[in-house]
């Protein structure tokens, strides 16, 4: 429920619900208590009893207005009289202890009994006549020549008045009570929908602004705290995942610092020892010096690929690798592939070939830098891990409605398939020994980051033992 209504309900029900109620309630009680008592309170005689009560005070109000020597006239007796023949009252006048006027004859004792009980409250004026009970009002009066004097109005009545009292009582006290049970009740509905969940939301940013993140937010209480509640469970998320990314970054670096520590260690440890082998004198002919600066050539070029690797990679997490798309024929863009690569992989002995099972040309927005390095590098690793003594690279093109197929398969070594879901990863290499890597282990993730920069997907299939393919997927231009 929205609060904005709930407030509206809750104010409406903790009047309307008490005033309802009582009215019920009364209705209830005046049918039992009436069976009881044998006691009419029915309209008729409701309405008698209002009339017997505006006539007593209309017959106050016209004294009051007038000097108490209005009632010793007769026309104004006359007209008194009158108005209370309407509802069957009487009326008595007293100056001093004589009785100047009346139009019922009560004794002196009955007087001094309707005196008494005309002083006292609304519902305790009511006195006993001959055995009949009337409902009394004492009007006190000065006259001009300084005495005092009494009007007695007397209006015949039976326990009806006395059940009105009662039921007057009740329905007062029934009132309270209702209006606060409705309260309580209103109160502890509105705790359990609003305060409650603001009590958890509360203790929930408590913990996060403590870092403990190890809880869940339920969400609980009217909309708009339900709401709040789903905002501070996905921003609790949101944290978890933060903290788990920082983690990861965390690991990362440190086998950042790992990894590269120790593979750069080992050229340079080599670089230190041919040096120190040609200032010593080891190298002490021609051959052998030449041999050991190509030596010491080879490995500061490994060194520089690695470090450039590194930079690339970091540039990439950090999105500072910007992305120059041309619209590229995909057929002649790997042609030239084959080209630049072709002759250093006969060296090798291993063979390239390039299979287009495409229907027509087909063109692709690409950086063709960054996927010719993609290329470079998925080939370099065929060439590094080839077993065979005839080595085999066969790129294949193909297609579906809206991608290019790229496939680059060897006859390598292959990968072993607990190890195959983990090549992109950073720093991830096949092989155990570190002692006998051959790269920094960015190769694939670089090549991983720059074909998704490209909204595509890269992956691989491979039996350990014969071969493996990457295969790379391209958005059509």
């Amino acid at each position: 429920m929205d609060i904005k209504k709930r407030l509206i309900l809750s104010n409406a029900a903790i009047i309307v619900l008490p005033i309802l109620a009582t009215l019920v309630a009364s209705f209830i009680f005046t049918f039992i208590f009436a069976r009881i008592h044998d006691v009419d309170i029915s309209y008729n005689t409701v309405n008698k009893l209002t009339q017997v009560q505006y006539e007593f005070f209309k017959a106050d109000g016209s004294v009051l207005r007038n000097t108490p020597e209005v009632l010793l006239d007769k026309e104004f007796q006359q007209y008194i009289v009158t108005r209370l023949e309407n509802v069957e009252a009487d009326i008595v006048v007293v100056k001093e202890h004589e009785r100047i006027f009346e139009t019922i004859p009560i004794g002196t004792i009955e007087l001094e009994k309707c005196l008494k009980a005309g002083s006292g409250n609304l519902f305790s004026n009511t006195v006993e006549i001959n055995n009949d009970k009337y409902m009394v009002k004492v009007i006190n009066v000065n006259f001009k020549d300084g005495e005092k004097g009494n009007v007695v109005l007397l209006a015949p009545t039976g326990n009806e008045w006395a059940t009105t009292e009662t039921l007057l009582l009740f329905s007062t006290s029934f009132f309270i009570v209702s209006f606060i049970i409705v309260n309580i009740i209103t109160i502890v509905i509105f705790s359990k929908k609003i305060i409650k969940p603001l009590a958890n939301l509360q203790k929930a940013a408590v913990n996060i602004s403590e870092g403990n993140l190890d809880f869940e937010v339920v969400e609980d209480g009217d909309a708009q705290i339900r709401d709040l509640c789903r905002s501070f469970e996905k921003m609790r998320l949101k944290l978890v995942e933060a903290v788990y990314i920082q983690q990861k970054y965390d690991e990362n670096r440190k086998m950042l610092f790992s990894s590269i520590s120790h593979d750069l260690k080992t050229p340079i440890t080599a670089v230190k020892g041919y040096v120190e082998g040609i200032l010593d004198g080891v190298a002490n002919t021609p051959q052998k010096i030449e041999k050991y600066l190509n030596t010491i050539y080879s490995k500061t070029v490994h060194m520089d690929r690695m470090i450039d690797d590194l930079l690339l990679h970091s540039k990439f997490d950090m999105g500072k690798v910007p992305l120059n798309f041309e619209k590229t024929d995909i057929v002649t863009y790997f042609e030239d592939c084959i080209n630049e690569v072709e002759t250093e992989l006969e060296k090798d002995n291993i063979d390239i070939e390039l299979h287009n099972e495409l229907t027509e040309c087909r063109y692709v927005l690409l950086d063709r830098d960054k996927i010719r390095r993609v290329v470079i590098n998925i080939i370099d690793n065929s060439r590094k891990y080839m077993d065979k003594e005839q080595g085999k690279i066969d790129i294949f093109l193909r297609e579906t409605s809206a991608n290019v197929i790229i496939e680059l398969k060897d006859n390598g070594s292959g990968i072993s398939q607990k190890d195959l879901p983990y090549i992109f990863d950073r720093f991830y290499r096949a092989d155990s020994s570190r002692g006998t890597s051959k790269g920094s282990g960015l190769g694939l993730a670089i090549a991983k980051q720059i074909i998704e920069g490209h909204g595509g997907r890269i992956w691989a299939i491979s039996r350990d033992g014969k071969g493996t393919s990457v295969m790379i997927s391209l958005v059509k231009a």
